[in-house]
């Protein structure tokens, strides 16, 4: 499952080091040291995917995630060497689909990525357009609407809609809706279903702080309400 890669990482042999590993998977891989570079070459290229470290020259990592969230659903990946699980989710909730704390292999990262391209690139031809009230979900053809309206999700948002819209009214603990994201791994917490949920809310709800769609279950978790107008 080859990809156009975009890897901004400012540690010149590190990049170099994880640029073989992602070639030897089949990946084209593009390198840049700073994020006004990686912003630039974003904007004029077709990636697959963007793999941002936070940490870097003239704009960070996360400042290059939310630009580009603003304009595109290109799947990001980022690197950081913060430890901190409010930086870690800081990166979610601006948009970014999955997150390696440092230090951390290149096979780790290399899996990461197929993983995500996976989930992106699989689409079940078998399975239509899911709806409840005002929400469609089609899998196919991986969009998203609420009252036809298109909504731009990330590869995470979109998971967990995926997940519940087939079984409305089944209440996921946050554990379960991790498995249909990307797995538990040593960094994953509940909350960063959490940060996920509170960013759908904000796009399918007319009113985000009063939730009709996507509720939740005290003390267990979440539900899509199969009664919703």
């Amino acid at each position: 499952m080859c990809a156009h890669v975009l890897l901004a990482e400012d540690d010149e042999r590190q990049a170099e080091a994880l640029r073989r590993y992602l070639v030897a998977e089949g990946h084209e891989t593009t390198v840049v040291h700073d994020g006004e570079t990686a912003l630039q070459q974003a904007r004029q290229q077709q990636f697959d995917l963007l793999v941002l470290d936070v940490m870097m020259p003239k704009l960070d990592g996360l400042q290059v995630c939310r630009t580009l969230r603003q304009e595109s659903d290109v799947l990001m990946l980022m690197l950081t060497a913060r430890s901190s699980e409010d930086d870690l989710l800081l990166g979610l909730d601006l948009g970014a689909d999955d997150y390696l704390t440092k230090p951390f292999s290149p096979r780790e990262l290399v899996a990461r990525i197929r993983t995500l391209l996976r989930r992106v690139r699989t689409k079940p031809q078998e399975s239509p357009a899911h709806r409840v009230g005002r929400l469609t979900v089609d899998e196919p053809r991986r969009t998203v609407t609420v009252d036809g309206i298109p909504i731009d999700c990330t590869a995470g948002e979109f998971a967990i809609l995926a997940a519940m819209i087939r079984q409305p009214g089944r209440v996921f603990t946050r554990t379960q809706l991790l498995l249909h994201t990307r797995g538990i791994d040593r960094e994953s917490t509940g909350r960063t279903i959490d940060v996920h949920v509170m960013n759908l809310r904000r796009k399918i709800e007319a009113n985000p702080r009063r939730p009709q769609l996507l509720l939740t279950v005290y003390g267990v978790g979440y539900k899509l309400n199969a009664a919703a107008p």
